[in-house]
């Protein structure tokens, strides 16, 4: 086990007409009746009560929150980017590879760390000493 919660897509108990139909009751009781009342009368326990409640606020729009709609959208655009930058990673690799490829056929002198990603979080930032080092070196102008 992974240790997390991990989301059950299993059978609710409740169908959602009857929490639909129990939380209007909650939101049109009388001035003297208690949320733990009206979970009693209908068999549920007041914090499920609360929780649906608090669900349909969200849906509704009293209360800000995501919608379990907006909430499956948001999980598949994550999808999509990570599939996105496997893609790029797996296209610029191709790219160095061949760059590599081309640079041996032709006898050219390839880049040293070609294929390698840069990162400025890790002290890898063009014109650095270690870019400096791959680069040939500039012909030296003619001296007097």
């Amino acid at each position: 086990m992974s240790g997390r919660w991990e989301v059950c897509r299993c059978a609710h108990p409740y169908p959602e007409e009857f929490r639909e139909d129990v939380v209007q009751v909650a939101r049109n009781r009388g001035p003297g009746v208690r949320l733990e009342q009206v979970a009693a009368d209908f068999g549920v326990h007041v914090m499920t009560l609360s929780k649906w409640m608090r669900r349909a606020d969200i849906d509704d729009g009293v209360k800000p929150g995501a919608t379990p709609q907006e909430n499956a959208e948001l999980r598949d655009v994550r999808r999509r980017i990570r599939l996105l930058e496997q893609e790029n990673e797996v296209l610029r690799r191709t790219a160095a590879y061949l760059f590599r490829r081309i640079c041996q056929e032709k006898d050219l002198p390839a880049r040293e760390g070609a294929g390698r990603r840069r990162d400025s979080r890790h002290g890898h930032v063009p014109g650095s000493p270690a870019r400096e080092t791959a680069l040939p070196p500039l012909a030296q102008p003619a001296s007097d």
